[in-house]
């Protein structure tokens, strides 16, 4: 599975983002999605996930409330909406692809991951 984020950009702090996540592979249905991101100096950090079917969501306590994950397992395409962006959100995102159970202590783990994109980059202003 190649995986391939888009949507990064500058941005305003309190503005939107809508980041996307296309995989190719007639499999991508049956894996669940990780987003993480990284800041520059710091680890990489689990931001949310959505299960294969999306009927079931995780967000880090850091972005629950703010952003959102859905996925058109049709499109092969995942899609975090970022809502009221902080300068603390700025990072490299990128997204991973697991089939391992959908669990918290899964998910959040970027070692469950064995499909990962080459990320792209979120900056919000201040």
């Amino acid at each position: 599975v190649h995986m391939q984020e888009s949507g990064g950009g500058l941005v305003q702090a309190g503005g939107s983002l809508r980041l996307s996540c296309s995989a190719s592979g007639r499999t991508f249905s049956t894996y669940s999605i990780g987003w993480f991101r990284q800041a520059p100096g710091k680890e990489p950090e689990f931001g949310a996930g959505i299960s294969w079917s999306g009927s079931n969501t995780y967000y880090a306590d850091s972005v629950r409330g703010r952003f959102t994950i859905s996925r058109d397992n049709a499109k092969n395409t995942v899609y975090p909406q970022m809502n009221s962006l902080k300068p603390e959100d700025t990072a490299v995102y990128y997204c991973a692809a697991t089939q391992n159970a959908f669990r918290l202590t899964v998910v959040t783990s970027l070692n469950n991951y064995v499909y990962w994109g080459q990320g792209t980059q979120v900056t919000v202003s201040s």
